[in-house]
């Protein structure tokens, strides 16, 4: 190329026009606590036991309902300590002995097509229903919710998970490399579902409908109208020989109605199959397979739809 013959308004436009260094497939992480995950960090294969190339993760720092709005985090190649426990400043993350289904969904999705680099923003919180009449203590990701006071008045899960979403993409250099990066929207991966199958029959009755409502703002939010949705079945301990989700049947029937509703949606139907490690939670191996199937469900879906 011949730059003495160009105007200087047109050489000025080239050498001022960011660079990419490196596009990065985005995938969200949402729920409550079999997503925030209880794995052991002792139980680690060798193979994750340290950073994993081309991957990094945003992890929302989780807050209650009617508190002021937080999401923060900031971007960290992906290590185990991302599960319960974790907090972030937004300066600094504070690891803890806990994983969730991150570490085998990003390996896994790496295995499958190796040139791809993975983005991860995880935003998640235990206990969380969808239905706001079944918040309880924990908190609710009901859109319209108006709990709260002062600062924190009608803020909840959602709004978080928006502020999350709002850090995370913010940022164009993620791997700190000093050149911009390309954050390109994927798939959501939704692992909730037990509180709605606690309270009340009513409330898992509306389960289809409010799971629908979400995905389709949380697809909204990340400005991909058919983005894959891939769906973990919740399932039932069955602790001291009786249901711990009286009204997980109905739910379950929900999350299948909804995927076989929408051509971009998948389920994992493989959580019955963990053992637990108490009667809500399941154990190491239980999250490292759930992580690998749910890479498997979305790449299917993204297969499908490109």
């Amino acid at each position: 190329m011949n730059f003495r013959l160009m105007p200087l308004a047109l050489l000025v436009f080239i050498w001022s026009f960011p660079a990419f260094a490196e596009e990065y497939d985005v995938y969200y992480l949402g729920g409550q606590s079999n997503m925030d995950g209880f794995g052991r960090n002792q139980d680690v294969p060798a193979s994750l036991a340290s950073e994993l190339e081309g991957v990094f993760i945003f992890h929302g720092n989780s807050s209650p309902d009617g508190h002021p709005i937080d999401g923060r985090g900031q971007w960290a190649p992906l290590r185990a300590g991302h599960g319960y426990g974790f907090q972030s400043d937004g300066k600094q993350n504070r690891y803890s002995d806990r994983f969730g289904a991150e570490l085998t969904f990003a390996q896994r999705l790496r295995q499958l097509d190796p040139d791809k680099n993975i983005a991860i923003i995880k935003y998640s919180r235990g206990g969380t229903s969808i239905d706001e009449s079944s918040a309880g203590q924990f908190g609710c990701w009901e859109p319209d919710f108006s709990g709260g006071t002062g600062a924190g008045k009608g803020v909840n899960q959602y709004d978080h998970f928006l502020a999350a979403v709002r850090q995370a993409m913010s940022d164009r250099d993620i791997d700190g490399d000093g050149e911009v990066d390309s954050l390109n929207p994927a798939g959501i991966v939704w692992m909730q579902g037990e509180s709605d199958a606690l309270y009340s029959q009513e409330v898992a009755d509306r389960y289809q409908q409010n799971l629908k409502r979400l995905m389709d703002l949380i697809r909204a939010s990340l400005r991909v109208d058919d983005l894959p949705v891939v769906v973990g079945q919740i399932s039932d301990s069955g602790a001291d020989n009786k249901k711990v989700w009286p009204y997980g049947e109905t739910v379950r029937k929900a999350q299948r109605d909804f995927v076989e509703q929408d051509s971009a949606a998948r389920l994992v139907i493989s959580t019955d199959k963990y053992g637990y490690s108490d009667p809500w939670h399941y154990d190491s191996n239980g999250y490292l397979e759930l992580g690998r199937e749910f890479a498997e469900a979305v790449s299917d879906a993204r297969s499908k739809h490109e």
